[in-house]
């Protein structure tokens, strides 16, 4: 049963040319290097972009017949600005294909029999996708919910919505205390982690700090993993290798601390490439992981 992962696909428009880009993208991409089945739920335009979008996925060896083409929008695209390799900033066009992703019976019955739903804030921004959104959340068996707050694309309602359509939850800790605020909870990872997974009933929640690790709540039980020191090259894709890594080691059920060790070393690894979907292998994650802990 595949992963699908649904919402943006789009281009990143940085200063040394155009890449794929988009969360769910990039997370299917990642998943599709770790060894596991993934599925794309989108929206591109019938134009050049969009073609040349096409092709990337299908290069990756990821179906593209969930990817749906529009006429009236064009294909998406981002300015990246990387002035900070730390903390890359967009400037997200809209409104876009990907805002206006239809409900089909097809996607109904993909998520219906899909291993997990992987899904974010900014798919929601514009009503078309997401009320297609809500709907394919009521068939989804697993659902997954990266975060990924983009101001000004998200509000409060709709993200306290996804949350408590969740199973498992990632944000990074800009997020975290963001959604702390809302509820007002103590930001303390400990105090804030547990209140999610109470307050919205989650299986996990995992928190990405950057240079410093992760942390994860799982099982009653906290887990943390630290940073793994590396030469950055950017931080696009870091957290969704990071998330597809994550995913992989939850959904076979491995040990937190093994699999949170793992979706470290995966985010560290994409951040020495450029680009968020560099050809990572499970075995090059592995050896950084395992020489990280040496």
């Amino acid at each position: 049963m595949p992963i699908v992962c649904f919402g943006e696909m789009l281009w990143d428009v940085l200063p040394t040319g155009k890449q794929p880009g988009g969360a769910p993208l990039n997370v299917a991409v990642h998943l599709h290097n770790f060894g596991l089945a993934a599925e794309i739920i989108s929206r591109v335009g019938h134009d050049d972009l969009g073609s040349e979008l096409l092709a990337f996925v299908a290069s990756k060896d990821i179906g593209t017949r969930f990817v749906q083409r529009g006429e009236t929008h064009l294909t998406g695209v981002v300015k990246a600005n990387v002035s900070d390799s730390m903390e890359v900033t967009y400037q997200i066009v809209q409104p876009v294909a990907w805002d206006y992703i239809h409900y089909e019976t097809a996607l109904r019955v993909l998520v219906e029999t899909c291993e997990a739903f992987v899904f974010g804030s900014l798919a929601a921004r514009q009503a078309p996708s997401r009320e297609t959104l809500y709907r394919l959340l009521q068939q989804a068996p697993r659902k997954v919910f990266d975060v990924n707050l983009r101001p000004p694309h998200y509000s409060r309602d709709v993200v306290t919505y996804l949350l408590n359509q969740a199973d498992m939850v990632k944000l990074n800790h800009h997020e975290l205390a963001e959604i702390m605020a809302w509820f007002g909870v103590n930001p303390d990872e400990t105090t804030a982690l547990r209140w999610l997974a109470e307050r919205f009933q989650l299986q996990a929640v995992c928190v990405t700090k950057g240079a410093a690790g992760a942390a994860l709540w799982v099982n009653q039980q906290l887990y943390r993993s630290p940073g793994i020191v590396v030469r950055v090259q950017d931080t696009i894709g870091s957290g969704d290798a990071f998330l597809a890594a994550l995913l992989r080691g939850w959904l076979a059920g491995q040990a937190p601390a093994e699999y949170l060790a793992f979706a470290c070393a995966a985010g560290s690894l994409v951040a020495t490439c450029q680009g968020a979907t560099p050809a990572i292998s499970e075995a090059q994650v592995l050896a950084l992981a395992t020489a990280a802990a040496a």
